[in-house]
């Protein structure tokens, strides 16, 4: 066997959602497109990780929003792509056929303008070998004036009942920053019948040229990404956790993850896993960095496994 496929270490495999991870990374939702994004970039495996999440997919296919859609900022990413995507009987039909489950789990991002779209689109992924679905309730809610479902607990929960009654596969809804209070939304998002939490969503900004005068972002706002939003990602994560916890609920934490320590902050703080992004764009072999830190951290510590580690911030005072 290569080193490119040598299995990871025993300490990494952990259990999310009843679903054997080989490793607690999972990448994230829009970085690596359909599974594909990285299949072309040498010594990169899917096998390096524990799950895939895809690109983030509507009923019907979209184009996505008018260019500039990404922008590199002080320590992160402003990103407004529009969920371009070529609708989920597509999904389904023509790209999950060519995913290797085998490889890692695979896991699909739903996201919709009204619940009843979610729903269909939930449908769509039942009725396929996809692993488990990430909820996106970051989207725009059209019949309420654009106001995004995960910017209000109520219709979050709303969300996640409609696709809950729709699916027995597990699910995970991905909390937005962007709310008044992020306890009281992991709260009756689990309520209303999510298996796990994605902590957090990016934060929204913007960026001006100041010769033009005009947004970058084409379309005006977009979302932070990397290493500027990770102290905030991770106290997110540190007050979900209690809530969390007494459901038995797992939280995938993300935000700025860039190394081993980043994902070890987070594994502390509360995560089951922990998601990279934006750092594939500049180091697509970060994963393999990542995982070698956690097991060296794991063994130096006497820690057997990920889920020892997890939730053991000590908060006692100096």
């Amino acid at each position: 066997m290569s080193d490119s496929f040598a299995p990871l270490p025993a300490s990494l495999a952990t259990t999310f959602c009843g679903l054997s991870f080989a490793s607690p990374i999972v990448l994230l939702s829009g970085c690596v497109g359909f599974g594909e994004e990285y299949t072309r970039v040498e010594g990169f495996s899917n096998r390096d990780c524990g799950a895939v999440a895809l690109k983030g997919t509507t009923l019907n296919a979209r184009p996505g929003n008018p260019a500039h859609r990404v922008y590199e900022t002080p320590m992160g990413m402003l990103n407004a792509i529009g969920l371009q995507n070529p609708g989920a009987g597509h999904v389904v039909q023509r790209i999950l056929p060519t995913l290797d489950f085998e490889e890692t789990r695979f896991i699909a991002n739903v996201s919709g303008s009204t619940i009843e779209e979610y729903v269909e689109v939930v449908r769509h992924f039942d009725d396929s070998p996809i692993d488990a679905m990430e909820i996106n309730i970051s989207c725009p809610n059209v019949k309420e004036g654009g106001v995004a479902f995960g910017n209000h607990p109520e219709m979050s929960a709303r969300v996640v009942a409609a696709c809950r009654a729709a699916t027995k596969k597990p699910l995970i809804t991905k909390l937005s920053p962007n709310q008044t209070d992020i306890r009281e939304s992991a709260r009756v998002c689990i309520e209303a019948g999510s298996d796990a939490l994605s902590v957090i969503n990016t934060m929204m900004g913007m960026a001006i040229d100041v010769r033009t005068r005009r947004p970058v972002i084409g379309n005006i706002q977009g979302g932070l990404s990397g290493p500027a939003i990770k102290p905030i990602a991770l106290l997110k994560v540190h007050q979900v956790y209690d809530v969390a916890r007494r459901h038995g609920v797992p939280i995938i934490g993300q935000g700025g993850i860039t190394n081993a320590t980043d994902a070890l902050e987070f594994i502390i703080a509360g995560a089951s896993a922990v998601g990279i992004g934006t750092a594939l764009f500049y180091d697509p072999l970060v994963c393999r960095k990542v995982n070698a830190g956690i097991a060296s951290y794991l063994a130096d510590n006497g820690f057997k496994n990920v889920a020892e580690l997890t939730g053991t911030l000590n908060t006692t005072k100096r």
